[in-house]
Parts: structure tokens; sequence; C-alpha cells
């Protein structure tokens, strides 16, 4: 029974955050990426010179991604505790917490915004001169990923101060 007293460390808890948030926050990334781009290719075959405009839009769901992936790091190099195996069981599940916020809606908004930007090909395709409104379409589900970053960031640096 030691063993699996053993498994539910401090550490344990924190990489597992931060690897949830990258995995979660990556797929809906993944995911958002691809739903647009497999819009864009039709204007692609039609227009290459859409090319620029297609591509910003396809990207806009990758950011969620790099939020995770800012998230794991924080947790991973703030704190040397959390690599060293002796970070408190309290603190690690307070990192795990920490990323929930960018790992969920990370995962969520990034598919959304795949869906926005894909139905914002239809402006590249049909009106290219108004694409920019396109893109602050999906820019506007953006902003609930820079939220999420912001607490997570936040909760991160919290945890990073508690008492122990």
């Amino acid at each position: 029974m030691a063993w699996f007293s053993s498994l539910f460390t401090g550490t344990t808890f924190a990489i597992l955050g931060a690897a949830l948030a990258v995995i979660l926050a990556g797929m809906g990334s993944s995911k958002g990426v691809g739903m647009a781009g497999e819009a864009g290719t039709g204007i692609l075959t039609e227009d290459p010179t859409k090319f620029g405009k297609v591509l910003l839009l396809q990207a806009l769901p990758g950011t969620q991604g790099i939020y995770g992936l800012l998230v794991a790091f924080l947790i991973l190099f703030t704190n040397p505790a959390v690599l060293d195996g002796s970070l408190p069981f309290i603190q690690g599940v307070a990192y795990f917490f920490a990323a929930m916020p960018i790992a969920i809606v990370g995962y969520y908004s990034a598919i959304r915004q795949g869906r926005v930007a894909a139905a914002a090909m239809n402006i590249v395709a049909k009106k290219p001169d108004d694409a920019m409104k396109g893109v602050i379409s999906a820019g506007l589900v953006e902003t609930y990923a820079v939220l999420a970053l912001l607490i997570s960031v936040l909760a991160v640096f919290g945890v990073g101060s508690m008492a122990v």
C-alpha cells in the first residue's frame, strides 16, 4: 500500500496539471486549426493568391495550445520543488487546479474559434477585402482563452508564493 500513497505526491499533481494544460489546450488547437484548414484549402484551389488571408484565419485557433504550454512551463520551472520531488501535497494539488482554466477553456475555445474561422473562410472566398471582419469574429473567441490564461498564470504565481 505504500507504493500507492507514494504515487499521489505534490509533484505528481503539479506535473499532471501541467500535462493536462498542454494536452487539452493542444488537442483543442489542433482540432480548431484542422477545421479552419479544411475550409481554407478549398479556397486555395480556386485562388492561391488568398493564401495569406487563409493562413491567418487558420492559425488563430493555434494560440490556445501555446497558452497551455506557457502555463505548463510556469508550473514546472517557477518552483524548483516541482521537479526535485519535494513539493508539498497541497501545493501540488493547487498547481493542478491552477492549470485547469487554460486546460478546459483552451480546449473548448480553440474548437469554437476553429469553427468561426472556418465560417469566416466564406468571407475570404467571396469578399476578400472584408477578410479582417472574419479575423475579428474569430478573435473575439480568443478573448476567453486569454482570460483563462490570465487566471491560470495568476493562480500559478499565487501557488508559488503559498506558505506551507
